[in-house]
């Protein structure tokens, strides 16, 4: 055991893993980073404003195309599945809905989860890097001239406390980073959620249309002499 806290400590391992980790961090944050407010991001107002506009004059086709055009954005994608199953009933609708949720769901959510993971890591690393500093320091004192045993103290000491202070240095800023990317993908999942519900509705206030008895009977039709039947259709008497 003491031969490996030495070679920790003497190869800096501790300090080089704690490296490490922040690397890996930092990669994962600009990659997350480009895809959250880049690659997925749109403006949803103004792209869902025109979806919505075709749709509510009966040009589904055109929505469609629209939503292709965009398909590589997560809402665009859910929206275009929908408005391809405007022609089914509630149920297949809804289940588009699900499907296209759940292909979406883990581009957004992929790799976010690690950085919090390394946060918590590279803290315990650089914790662990200043209790072997502190053993190792304290064991060198032990064998050490009484006159230098203050300054070797004093040394080990601020040697083993660099591991803290690095793995902090690495863990606070990835941790504020995690936080802003969380915070975005919470809105990509709401502004998901909100736009494809509202097509939804549009999609399904289409096909109710107001009664207007000019509408139902031609003008100038006889509606009097139709007389429905019991348990048959309606028949002219």
């Amino acid at each position: 055991m003491d031969s490996i806290m030495k070679l920790a400590v003497d190869w800096y391992l501790i300090d080089g893993a704690i490296l490490l980790l922040g690397v890996f961090a930092a990669a994962l944050c600009a990659e997350r980073f480009k895809a959250l407010f880049f690659d997925y991001s749109l403006d949803s107002a103004s792209f869902m404003g025109k979806v919505l506009a075709l749709v509510e004059n009966d040009k589904t086709e055109e929505a469609v195309t629209l939503c292709a055009a965009n398909e590589k954005k997560p809402l665009a994608a859910v929206i275009k599945r929908v408005l391809e199953r405007s022609d089914r009933d509630d149920a297949a609708i809804d289940h588009s809905l699900d499907i296209a949720a759940g292909e979406v769901a883990p581009k957004l959510v992929r790799n976010l989860g690690y950085l919090q993971m390394v946060s918590n890591v590279v803290t315990l690393v650089g914790l662990l890097g200043t209790v072997v500093g502190l053993i190792m320091a304290f064991k060198a004192v032990s064998f050490a001239d009484p006159a230098q045993k203050q300054t070797l103290l004093a040394d080990g000491i601020s040697l083993a406390m660099h591991a803290t202070a690095l793995g902090l240095l690495v863990a606070i800023p990835t941790m504020v980073v995690y936080s802003f990317l969380h915070a975005k993908q919470g809105r990509l999942f709401s502004d998901i959620d909100t736009w494809a519900n509202k097509t939804i509705e549009v999609l399904r206030a289409r096909g109710f249309e107001d009664f207007v008895a000019t509408t139902v009977y031609p003008a100038g039709a006889d509606a009097g002499k139709t007389v429905k039947m019991k348990n048959g259709p309606a028949k002219s008497a």
